[in-house]
């Protein structure tokens, strides 16, 4: 008889695991035609982009290589629940403070090389939050999700 391991995941290592595919959705998806906007356009990086995913997002080369690597960081981190807390604490208080430089920078300017625009920031702003939330409240005692 063959014996099926199952493996048990934490809710917060389910949490950083849904981050990081969508970051790594989110970054594939940067480097798509049609999905990202004004395509032809794509820089690698300053505010001279106008690639827009979705039509809404402002992106560039080097901002959808950070979505890629808080992706991969996301899928390594969860696999233990303190990596999983770390990614979703630390992660989000870097959004944190991507979100306070999108809101301080001259967005026409050349500190803009990210580059980021208001839907990024108001964007950045619910990450931060909703990262550090889940990273605090499910960190706490983290007890194995089971499957049947």
């Amino acid at each position: 008889m063959t014996q099926v391991r199952q493996s048990a995941r934490t809710p917060v290592q389910l949490a950083a695991l849904a981050f990081g595919v969508v970051f790594l959705l989110v970054g594939i998806a940067g480097f798509i035609p049609g999905v990202t906007t004004n395509f032809d356009s794509l820089q690698f990086a300053g505010h001279h982009s106008d690639a827009l995913l979705l039509g809404l997002f402002n992106v560039s080369i080097l901002h959808n290589i950070v979505h890629l690597a808080f992706g991969v960081a996301g899928l390594a981190l969860a696999r233990t629940a303190s990596g999983a807390r770390g990614f979703l604490i630390g992660g989000g208080a870097v959004y944190a403070l991507i979100w306070l430089y999108g809101v301080v920078i001259d967005m026409g300017g050349e500190a803009n090389f990210v580059p980021v625009n208001d839907a990024d920031n108001w964007l950045h702003l619910v990450l931060a939050i909703a990262m550090i939330g889940l990273g605090v409240a499910l960190g706490r005692g983290a007890r194995p999700v089971t499957r049947p």
